[in-house]
């Protein structure tokens, strides 16, 4: 198949709360997912440490499942399944939202760190948007190892060239970490019926008619046959997956298929219809009339 010309996405500054902000990527107007992936945010380098904490309150999901991968610090997770644990760089935290979770996600105050990372959001297919809510972590060792050129990527979650992640995901798709030496050629082909983007966290990569540095997305069409040199040392992220027939609507954390199923889940976190998350005291409330439906 031919190449048609990449989409080029630029980042967005995103603020959290209390001065933490992201590079985010997605949603964006010109490209509001990529295969299942509806939500990508760059979360750093930032210092943190008593005078300056990232403190993700207590909020809910629906439709979707969650996964943060750190390249520094440590995040505490907390959720409504009564999870409670580090995510660590290299890590996973697979949590699936189906039809309702809550957690909060927090730097530890007395530590002094540099935090990294991306966290995505996972739609999920119409048929499971209602399934019962789940939390899975793995550790790096766990987690396959897929050439691709002269790199070998660790496959985060999916199946890509005959490796499959043990993250128990719901539809096809494919999430890769890729480092690379000065001089290395990164090479993949993406199946006919599954889009792709390359995310870049440092370096550059060049081909495909352009060269792409840090903080920039490469969105690629199904089938597209992606060749890319590292004219130095270059970390990026390459992903994507099937396209669902349905639109998605988002509207603050609430992802679904069915604008109704966002409502609803609005009506219960505003009438404290819902487990707690353990050991959390805080929670974010509901953003006033905050839709890009």
């Amino acid at each position: 198949m031919n190449n048609l010309l990449p989409l080029i996405i630029e980042p967005k500054t995103s603020d959290l709360g209390d001065g933490f902000k992201v590079r985010r990527l997605l949603p964006q107007v010109k490209k509001r997912s990529v295969g299942p992936f509806v939500f990508w945010d760059h979360m750093g380098p930032v210092n943190l440490g008593p005078d300056r904490e990232m403190k993700v309150r207590a909020h809910p999901h629906i439709g979707l499942s969650t996964l943060t991968y750190l390249f520094s610090g440590e995040i505490l997770h907390r959720d409504s399944l009564q999870n409670e644990l580090k995510i660590r760089p290299g890590e996973i935290n697979w949590m699936t939202s189906g039809q309702w979770i809550s957690h909060s996600e927090r730097s530890h105050p007395t530590s002094e760190m540099t935090l990294e990372g991306i966290q995505v959001w996972v739609a999920l297919p119409k048929e499971k948007e209602d399934m019962e809510p789940s939390f899975h972590h793995f550790k790096p060792e766990a987690l396959p190892k897929v050439p691709l050129g002269d790199i070998l990527c660790t496959l985060i979650a999916g199946e890509f060239e005959g490796k499959t992640s043990p993250i128990p995901t719901h539809s096809p798709m494919f999430y890769l970490n890729a480092k690379g030496a000065s001089g290395s050629r990164f090479h993949a082909e993406l199946p006919l019926n599954q889009e792709g983007a390359v995310y870049i966290i440092h370096g550059e990569l060049s081909g495909l008619e352009g060269r792409y540095s840090s903080g920039t997305m490469v969105a690629f069409e199904p089938g597209s046959i992606l060749d890319f040199d590292l004219a130095t040392e270059t970390h990026f992220m390459f992903f994507g997956g099937q396209a669902f027939p349905e639109k998605r609507f988002m509207d603050w954390n609430f992802v679904s298929s069915d604008p109704k199923k966002i409502e609803e889940a609005k009506k219960k976190w505003l009438s404290g219809e819902y487990e707690p998350v353990i050991n959390e005291d805080e929670m974010i409330p509901l953003p006033e009339e905050r839709s890009d439906r």
